[in-house]
């Protein structure tokens, strides 16, 4: 099967995804929704809550479907800001939602509709989803860690969902899906993209203050470090899985069940599945919990690995996990989102590099 794009998620849809949140009422979201539900009727749209940002997520409750087809509670999300810059991140996602979701034991939110624009007008990504705010779970941010025992359930959907795309031949078939940690584009390198704010934020006092000693006084070793990630993961022979990219708490829900389902694949890729092992993994606990119970946690997740039959040997994982500390290193450094605090989480991946000595992992 060769590679697939297509420049819009439903080809007969006529009119492109709106961009101003003003042209989304009920008349609209019925038209929309019957390119995948013919007949649907939505008689009412109440908006409950928008929450703004670079993607914007709005609440409504609607009349007029079968609760057996579409529930009453919705959440939409696109991009709304007024600001293109998001346009190819909300694109990415409605991809992953339409191409990849069905059929796959994945920990990410239902989806009732996901579309998109793709082309030299523009780009928008469009999703329908469940509104998780009746679930009575609760929605995970960084800046709070979680228990050890919390922390096992989402170390076991992250496995999950590493096991079940290993290999898939569907990651490969989905040409929009970039290769995590490629030199061919710069989606991965925040570094190079944000120069001007790594060059501020890697003098702030506070930070230095808590950066591990080998590159406190001289932070381009950090970025050596992260250059010669890229090298090591691109070389890697071992099979490609599907990653969720971002995999931090903030983009986490914790099921009333203590299952954990992960938010926002904005940046989702095919990649090696130590990227969001280590980045929630160290960056979701307490420095205490990490060390009392790291290798706990890796054994569990490799567990679980194992169940699905893929089989990595603890040595191997231990030192994957160790090495790549160097992602919440560079992601947390890069973290602009007034929603999710730096220090908290960049003072766990400055620790873990430490007491892991990442170091002499690398040349540096």
């Amino acid at each position: 099967m060769g590679a697939v794009t297509t420049p819009r998620g439903y080809p007969a849809r006529q009119d492109r995804l709106p961009v101003d949140l003003a042209a989304v009422d009920a008349a609209w979201l019925q038209g929309v929704l019957r390119h995948r539900y013919p007949g649907i009727e939505i008689a009412t749209m109440d908006v409950v809550e928008i929450i703004p940002g670079h993607t914007t997520k709005v609440r409504v409750l609607v009349t007029g479907p079968d609760p057996a087809v579409l529930p009453a509670a919705l959440c939409l999300k696109s991009n709304w800001s007024g600001s293109p810059l998001s346009g190819e991140a909300n694109v990415n996602e409605a991809r992953f939602y339409k191409d990849l979701c069905e059929g796959l034991q994945l920990p990410a939110p239902h989806c009732f509709y996901a579309d998109w624009d793709d082309d030299a007008q523009g780009k928008q990504g469009l999703l329908v989803l469940a509104d998780m705010a009746h679930w009575g779970g609760r929605f995970g941010t960084s800046a709070e860690p979680i228990t050890i025992d919390q922390a096992m359930q989402g170390v076991a959907a992250l496995a999950t969902l590493h096991a079940s795309t290993w290999n898939d031949p569907r990651l490969d078939a989905a040409g929009w899906l970039q290769r995590a940690m490629a030199p061919d584009h710069g989606g991965d390198d925040y570094w190079a993209m944000m120069a001007d704010h790594y060059d501020k934020v890697n003098r702030l006092p506070e930070r230095v203050a808590m950066f591990p000693a080998w590159f406190a006084d001289n932070p381009q070793k950090l970025r050596d470090a992260w250059l010669q990630l890229c090298a090591h993961d691109m070389a890697d022979p071992t099979p490609l899985c599907l990653v969720h990219g971002d995999a931090h708490l903030g983009n986490s829900y914790g099921l009333a069940d203590g299952g954990r389902l992960f938010l926002d694949w904005q940046i989702v890729r095919k990649g090696h599945g130590w990227r969001d092992y280590s980045y929630f993994a160290a960056g979701s606990i307490t420095v205490a919990d990490r060390r009392a119970g790291e290798r706990d946690l890796l054994r569990h997740y490799l567990s679980v690995m194992a169940q699905h039959g893929i089989a990595i040997d603890f040595d191997t994982a231990w030192q994957e996990y160790r090495r790549w500390i160097v992602w919440g290193l560079v992601s947390w450094q890069s973290n602009i989102n007034p929603k999710e605090a730096t220090l908290p989480s960049l003072e766990r991946f400055c620790v873990a590099a430490t007491d892991l000595e990442i170091h002499q992992l690398y040349d540096v």
